[in-house]
């Protein structure tokens, strides 16, 4: 009985005690992507100072995810994809690559299907990225 006991004790305390690691090494976190919101243009943008940087921990979206940023090890983008008509666009960050000189996301831009069933509303989709260098970042 006692072994019985003991065999289970330590299957809880193992089961309990292992917990995912997040990835430390990621290149970019993606912060928040909303299919609305953004700006009436398309533009993308890249903050490194700290003075841009505020903007966004004053945002309710991402202010759990902005506590104390290290704006000396990160720089953010915002990617703004503009009005759009109707619902179901989004934009994404297809890859991020590091050279020795610079940082280049490629981005994908996402259109509703054709036969999908859409809101009729306007809408403003956008994302933000957190960029885990202060390299020069090149958009394509």
């Amino acid at each position: 009985m006692k072994k019985v006991i003991s065999i289970l004790t330590i299957f809880v305390l193992v089961s309990c005690g292992v917990k995912k690691v997040e990835n430390s090494n990621a290149l970019y976190e993606v912060l928040t992507k909303q299919s609305d919101g953004g700006g009436n243009i398309k533009f993308f943008e890249i903050l490194t100072e700290p003075n841009e940087i505020k903007m966004l921990e004053n945002d309710p979206l991402l202010a759990d995810k902005m506590k104390n940023p290290n704006v000396h090890d990160y720089n953010y983008v915002i990617l703004n994809m503009g009005e759009k008509n109707t619902s179901g666009y989004s934009i994404d960050v297809e890859k991020v690559e590091e050279t020795d000189k610079n940082i280049i996301i490629t981005v994908k831009e996402n259109s509703p299907a054709k036969d999908a069933m859409t809101m009729q509303v306007i809408s403003y989709p956008y994302t933000v990225v957190k960029i885990h260098s202060k390299k020069e970042i090149i958009i394509k």
